[in-house]
């Protein structure tokens, strides 16, 4: 599955969360990323990509053997006694073909023959004497939870003192949020990827990471992940609908208190609607649902209606 791609696909990724960080902020003491006025978490998409390229590279073979590599990620150089995180124009250098010289040209195309994430989600090549930047085909908008929730404050103690001859451990401050529905809207541009070379094959392994990617992040801050649902529209020509997670709903009894997907279900309904609206112009639809999760179109139980549905 090496073919570039060349249809637009357009996304919808949910996963549910349960007393832990899903994005925590280090300017505001690495509390959850919050919206004060209506009660919802945030997630940068830096996040999410961030979680696909650790998939990628952790259980992928993305790791730099085989010719296969992650750009963005932290790389050291050891000189003496020190230890230095790399610049971008130094992980730049590390792409470079074994001959005396190498072309802006060849330079370029090596590293989006290597490295998926580039080809994925671009980015901006630092050369010896330029750059090269690449538009991602792939794009998310900020995350964002479905349900209100709110940030918990935990307090925990230290297993050392802070130093020498203190009486007591050192104590720490946690935040976490109780439960909560994060969506993302994405987008494959096929435009982009004509640049960037993106191939089905990367479309595949993109998906794969998003779903086990989520699920495979096992931290401590943020073990209690998982992923719900993940909707992907193919079109036949460059359109999208747009807006798809604005489109979704949750209907519970629970209201401010929901803590599980037992507590709700999603109505899908507005988005239905928009596939059956615009049929002429969709090549195929695959929804892929956790089985926690019951789906409702105009609050009866979802079908198929010419959507693939792979519940897990």
């Amino acid at each position: 599955m090496t073919k570039i791609i060349e249809n637009r696909t357009e996304l919808l990724f949910l996963y549910d969360i349960e007393n832990a960080n899903p994005n925590g902020d280090p300017l505001n003491e690495n509390r959850p990323r919050f919206d004060h006025e209506d009660s919802t978490a945030i997630v940068s998409d830096v996040r999410l990509k961030r979680t696909i390229r650790d998939y990628w590279f952790e259980y992928k073979g993305h790791n730099g053997q085989a010719d296969k590599d992650i750009f963005v990620r932290e790389t050291k150089t050891v000189e003496k006694d020190n230890e230095y995180i790399n610049d971008g124009k130094t992980r730049s250098d590390h792409f470079k073909l074994d001959k005396k010289k190498t072309s802006k040209a060849e330079h370029r195309d090596y590293i989006l023959q290597r490295c998926i994430d580039i080809r994925v989600f671009g980015g901006v090549l630092p050369l010896a004497k330029d750059s090269i930047t690449f538009t991602g085909p792939v794009q998310f908008q900020m995350g964002r939870s479905l349900n209100r929730t709110g940030i918990v404050e935990e307090m925990g103690t230290g297993a050392f003192a802070s130093g020498k001859k203190k009486l007591q451990a050192t104590l720490r401050t946690e935040y976490k949020l109780p439960y909560a529905v994060i969506g993302f809207n994405g987008i494959i541009n096929e435009k982009a990827a004509a640049y960037s070379k993106m191939t089905e094959q990367d479309r595949e392994e993109l998906l794969d990471g998003m779903w086990n990617g989520t699920k495979s992040l096992i931290s401590r801050s943020k073990f209690g992940q998982q992923p719900l649902l993940l909707l992907c529209i193919e079109y036949k020509e460059p359109f999208y609908i747009g807006n798809l997670r604005q489109r979704l709903r949750l209907v519970s009894e629970a209201e401010d208190k929901i803590r599980s997907a037992s507590d709700y279900q999603l109505e899908m309904g507005a988005i239905v609607e928009q596939l059956n609206r615009y049929s002429d112009k969709i090549k195929s639809v695959t929804l892929r649902l956790d089985s926690r999760l019951t789906c409702l179109e105009n609050g009866e139980v979802l079908q198929a209606n010419g959507m693939e549905i792979i519940t897990v």
